[in-house]
């Protein structure tokens, strides 16, 4: 229904802030032929700021739950929009893009936007490459390109905007956490060890990118963190890590735990380390809930239990082999 749609009215919705932009328009956007691409842009400018904020929004969010969708074309061209908000959103949609055309415009927009925010961003976005790197999908030349770039932001200093750096400092040292690079490590040490919570918070987060079990040690002392956001990113870390030592832990986390939101983060990452017991929480809380939207989420857990599972069976299989 939505591809017969002439595309002059979706830009008419664009336009039209006395009503909400029909959500069946949003899938327009994903692999946008070039005609219609230029169209967009030529009625972006008067698409007001709130319009163009919530679309990128909720395109940001309809690419989370149908990953076969890709905005990757409307993104790249707003990149140097105008409005920083814009650009930052812009950037998230192509977080997990790859495309290392992409890599030289976020070297630039990490070392000359005039928005520290921007540069946070494009800090998180340069991530990818640092991972594609590490398992050799991008050249050696380029991954290490990328690395200095972050590794020479996380090391600088200005004091006259310090709150404003610092945000796009823990951006490279969280971008860095997948890098084998001898001086990360170290780093990341440093940065767990500051006063600021923000900053073990991005510790955390590169621990648990680092597939590096020896931080584990760190990650469990931090999962009752009476600091919601570091407690929040050790959960995660473990999941990440898959800390068979944080098992038991989560497990009665789980147990206690009110908030609706952590649970589920509990939830997930204990999919992600597996287990027995894990299997058997999650068919027990299946069999107790009431809510449909629950009952769907733990649905959802299970069958990543599954995929972790049979993972763990083909590297038992692989290491046998060995």
């Amino acid at each position: 229904m939505t591809k017969n749609v002439a595309f002059q009215t979706v830009l008419d919705a664009l336009l039209d802030d006395s009503q909400p932009f029909p959500p069946r328009f949003l899938y327009l956007f994903s692999d946008i032929e070039p005609g219609n691409l230029n169209l967009v842009l030529e009625t972006w400018p008067q698409v007001s700021l709130a319009r163009q904020h919530a679309l990128l929004e909720d395109l940001k969010e309809l690419v989370e739950d149908n990953t076969l969708l890709s905005f990757d074309d409307f993104a790249r061209a707003l990149l140097k929009d105008a409005d920083p908000q814009v650009r930052v959103r812009a950037l998230h949609l192509l977080w997990d893009c790859g495309d290392t055309r992409l890599a030289p415009t976020f070297l630039e927009i990490l070392n000359e936007d005039s928005d520290f925010n921007v540069r946070a961003a494009a800090a998180t976005a340069l991530g990818m490459f640092v991972y594609l790197g590490e398992v050799e999908e991008i050249s050696p030349h380029l991954q290490r390109k990328v690395e200095d770039n972050l590794l020479t932001v996380l090391r600088s200093s200005d004091q006259s905007a310090e709150h404003s750096l610092s945000l796009v400092r823990r951006r490279a040292l969280e971008a860095l956490g997948s890098s084998s690079r001898p001086e990360v490590a170290g780093l990341i040490e440093a940065a767990y060890g500051e006063k600021e919570a923000d900053w073990k918070v991005s510790a955390l987060f590169a621990m648990g990118r680092s597939g590096d079990e020896g931080w584990g040690k760190h990650v469990l002392s931090n999962l009752r963190n009476q600091n919601e956001a570091i407690r929040m990113e050790a959960i995660h870390a473990a999941g990440e890590l898959a800390l068979a030592s944080a098992r038991p832990v989560l497990l009665d986390m789980l147990a206690d735990e009110e908030d609706l939101e952590t649970q589920h983060e509990i939830i997930w990452e204990l999919t992600k380390i597996g287990g027995e017991e894990v299997r058997d929480r999650l068919e027990l809380l299946l069999e107790m809930v009431e809510d449909d939207e629950e009952a769907e989420f733990i649905e959802e857990a299970l069958e990543n239990l599954a995929f972790t599972e049979e993972i763990s069976g083909f590297d038992l299989f692989d290491s046998e082999e060995d």
